[in-house]
């Protein structure tokens, strides 16, 4: 499998991440473990998960996902054959948020500990904090490098003039810059990246590891009526895509699936992995049937015509 180069670091990945929100969420260990074991066994090798998964559930405190992960690291005894991101500056209840020195310092501890590993390959800036200097926050990854507790930083939820911000500043100063920025990117939802982040990140060399790349799940298919929500843990964030645009974009991923003799949630990742500045598509699977959809999309080639149609269709 051909693997691709994280911005400028030294980190080379295949080019799909296993999203970790759902460990812990909607799959309890076991499950997890399940999932986890079929991604690797598949040649795959990139986790993504953060801190805060999953607070948003009842009961729960943070952390959830990020214990699971490193329970299975310590069972499989597999730790340096996977890419581990996570990330912090979300709110850690009861009040831990941001990016100051002193909540990384803390939250990486807690991390390292939840993982049941002494480092962590890509640390990300879960969201920017605009209350905190960008030097106090690349200093403080920096200290982490220099520890060997981080490989390489990037971040998420930035827009364009802060990231911008970011990496000259980490080239003014001699500071660690990040390598990967983690948007909102799909199919669907294609505008915010796309107007100026696209080009910004193509042209400083910064990976693109989309989050949401199959739309909360729309994008595979089984969401095409309000009826198909109901009960559903992410119907809320799907609803919005059930108009007629959402509904060209689906007959257009059916078309190109059958075609290939595959599936909507193939071709979406497949389409994301044609994207120039994409280093890897994010996604998470709840069973053994979904996994196998999303690894399916690394070798699935779509020619122009195919990628013409459904950049028509989703323009």
């Amino acid at each position: 499998m051909d693997k691709r180069r994280l911005g400028q670091s030294d980190i080379r990945t295949a080019p799909l991440c296993l999203g970790g929100n759902v460990f812990g969420w909607t799959l309890d260990e076991t499950a997890s473990f399940r999932i986890l074991d079929e991604f690797v066994a598949a040649g795959f090798d990139f986790i993504d998960t953060a801190d805060v998964y999953s607070t948003w559930v009842p009961g729960h405190v943070g952390g959830e996902s990020e214990t699971i992960i490193g329970k299975w690291f310590r069972q499989r005894n597999n730790r340096s054959r996977v890419i581990l991101a996570t990330k912090v500056g979300w709110l850690m209840p009861p009040d831990h948020k941001g990016l100051s020195k002193a909540n990384i310092v803390r939250a990486v501890e807690d991390s390292l500990r939840r993982l049941q590993t002494d480092y962590i390959d890509l640390y990300q800036a879960h969201v920017d904090d605009a209350d905190t200097a960008l030097a106090e926050t690349l200093g403080a990854f920096g200290d982490l490098i220099r520890q060997g507790k981080v490989r390489t930083i990037g971040a998420s939820n930035y827009g364009a003039a802060r990231l911008s911000e970011a990496l000259d500043l980490a080239h003014n100063q001699g500071l660690p810059r990040y390598e990967s920025l983690q948007p909102l990117y799909n199919l669907y939802d294609r505008a915010d990246f796309e107007n100026e982040l696209a080009a910004l990140c193509v042209e400083r060399g910064v990976g693109v590891i989309s989050y949401f790349s199959l739309a909360s799940g729309f994008l595979t298919g089984k969401y095409r009526s309000q009826q198909d929500l109901a009960g559903r843990t992410r119907g809320a964030r799907v609803g919005k895509y059930l108009n007629p645009r959402g509904s060209a974009i689906l007959a257009a991923l059916d078309e190109v699936a059958a075609a290939h003799s595959s599936t909507p949630a193939s071709v979406a990742l497949a389409w994301l992995m044609t994207r120039p500045g994409v280093t890897a598509p994010i996604a998470s699977a709840t069973s053994s049937e979904q996994l196998k959809a999303l690894v399916a999309a690394a070798d699935l080639k779509l020619d122009a015509a195919q990628i013409a149609q459904l950049e028509q269709v989703s323009g």
